[in-house]
């Protein structure tokens, strides 16, 4: 039963009981119970109100993840459309088999044993590592090339 329904029922019995509203007990006892039906519909009016604004954010709340999709994307996808996955997995690298010329993705564990099967064609590969671990050192001397040296000739100003 809501509040204002049970306010409804209080007054319901008063008026059975034909007590009198004009004196006494009466009159404190209809008092409060109007004082109470308007505090029932008042009450009634602020949980319409709640539930309009719950609507309205729930709204708000899936149209803002829809633009959080069109922005962001899959949060596994990055700015080039690659899906990287998490920094904890291995690096993948993709090799192209001599022999049949098939592309082989290949996990950073799978280079460190130096030889593998192409699963194409059968050869056995020997992989060379050097040319890996000279990439990754030249990828950590990038931000180092971004930068000029300048000797104090070149701040001299011109004439």
């Amino acid at each position: 039963m809501t509040p204002t329904e049970k306010v409804a029922y209080i007054k319901g019995l008063m008026e059975g009981m034909d007590m009198d509203t004009g004196k006494g007990e009466g009159k404190v006892l209809a008092a409060i119970v109007d004082a109470l039906e308007d505090l029932a519909l008042g009450q009634e009016d602020i949980h319409d109100s709640i539930e309009e604004l719950n609507d309205g954010l729930d709204a708000v709340s899936e149209d803002l993840e829809q633009i959080e999709d069109i922005v962001y994307g899959d949060e596994d996808e990055c700015c080039c459309g690659h899906h990287h996955g998490d920094e904890d997995e291995e690096d993948e690298y993709e090799v192209v088999c001599p022999a049949c010329g098939a592309e082989l993705v290949l996990e950073e564990g799978d280079l460190e044993q130096g030889v593998i099967q192409c699963p194409e064609c059968g050869e056995t590969l020997e992989l060379d590592l050097t040319e890996v671990e000279k990439d990754e050192d030249d990828d950590s001397d990038e931000d180092d090339d971004d930068y000029e040296e300048y000797d104090d000739e070149d701040l001299e100003p011109e004439e």
